[in-house]
């Protein structure tokens, strides 16, 4: 049996030294295989409001150092159980949406072909359109489990069709997703009008709302999200400004309202049971940022959702 290769020791050398691999971990040239590959995706030309994404993967990665190779809450040695590399970044034309877009799916699908899961960070929500189409391509159409402040159902923005503000009504008219399985969490805020929730409904998504939570808890938010997804092969797409501002204040559509940081993280972990085949976690904004926490904190859903996905692969 080869022995996977981990992050680099931090009792050898320093955390705040060497190549800032996400979590320290080996790049994907360096080792003989992959399992489940972290791949960036600098690209921010879909917003409509704050820039600075294409700045998300690098300040994530920085923010990473601290991770260890022990995950407690999910008692999972995640980069001991399965070969987990940092596939780098996918370069993308910042200048033309559409051929980005193109871009994004082919090499998604190569990075496919090498690592049996992906982990992307983003960049803005754009991307998740190509990377289900990718999904997709390969599983079908998949549940998607999507924590955002926002639907990301709406139409267009100034007659453009794709947008970080569209992935998902794009994904649901191409038979990307199961619209019996797919749901929203963490959405709040004024909407342009009732219509955006009848239409959303209709694309196949159901919602368990910042309020609902607030309400109910977080049991109750899972008990629900569970019941939707089933077992469906299902695709985790995470917008940083799920979290309050307080927690997450580093991202370019902030919404007053969301959920903890705590919160996100107790949702992610029990999607242990799910049949998980990728994530992205976005719209991380360095410019906004302060000390780091909004790159902390997506370090560490990152680091959930591969330890979940280390555990499911060695299943």
């Amino acid at each position: 049996m080869i022995e996977n290769v981990g992050p680099v020791d931090a009792s050898k050398n320093p955390r705040y030294s060497g190549i800032a691999t996400f979590a320290r971990l080996p790049r994907i040239e360096d080792v003989p295989r992959a399992d489940i590959a972290v791949v960036g995706i600098p690209f921010d030309s879909g917003v409509s409001y704050r820039p600075g994404a294409r700045f998300g993967p690098s300040h994530v990665r920085e923010s990473s150092r601290l991770l260890r190779p022990y995950n407690p809450a999910q008692d999972v040695s995640p980069f001991e159980i399965a070969q987990v590399v940092d596939a780098g970044d996918i370069p993308v034309n910042p200048f033309d949406l559409s051929e980005a877009v193109i871009e994004i799916e082919a090499a998604a699908k190569a990075l496919g072909e090498r690592s049996q899961r992906i982990v992307t960070i983003g960049g803005d929500h754009t991307i998740a359109l190509p990377l289900l189409r990718a999904v997709a391509a390969k599983h079908g159409p998949v549940a998607v489990l999507h924590f955002d402040a926002h639907l990301d159902t709406w139409d267009t923005y100034f007659g453009a069709p794709v947008t970080h503000g569209t992935p998902f009504r794009r994904a649901s008219e191409e038979g990307l997703i199961d619209l019996t399985a797919s749901c929203h969490v963490g959405t709040r805020g004024p909407l342009y009008s009732k219509q955006d929730l009848e239409d959303d409904a209709r694309l196949g998504f159901s919602i368990v709302s910042s309020e609902y939570i607030e309400e109910h808890g977080v049991e109750a938010g899972i008990r629900r999200v569970l019941q939707r997804i089933g077992d469906r092969p299902l695709y985790v797409s995470i917008d940083i400004d799920v979290l309050d501002p307080a927690h997450a204040p580093g991202t370019g559509t902030p919404e007053a309202g969301g959920l903890t940081s705590r919160e996100l993280l107790r949702i992610i972990r029990v999607l242990s049971a799910t049949n998980m085949v990728g994530a992205d976690v976005v719209e991380v904004s360095p410019a906004y940022d302060h000390a780091q926490i909004t790159g902390i904190a997506a370090s560490h859903v990152v680091y959930e959702l591969v330890t979940l996905l280390a555990a499911q692969l060695a299943r």
